[in-house]
């Protein structure tokens, strides 16, 4: 017998993913902020 109600999961599954999908955007913002920062202090540096 199937079950009965709403698909198992789904809710959760879209959840996750959209938690999964912060995570990731955050390692790639804060490696893209880190590596102008060292720009910077590397463009600073030879000016001096």
């Amino acid at each position: 017998m199937t079950k009965k109600g709403r698909e198992k999961n789904t809710k959760n599954k879209a959840k996750h993913s959209k938690l999964m999908a912060q995570k990731t955007n955050k390692k790639k913002l804060e490696a893209i902020q880190r590596k102008e920062r060292l720009k910077n202090i590397i463009k600073k540096s030879k000016e001096n």
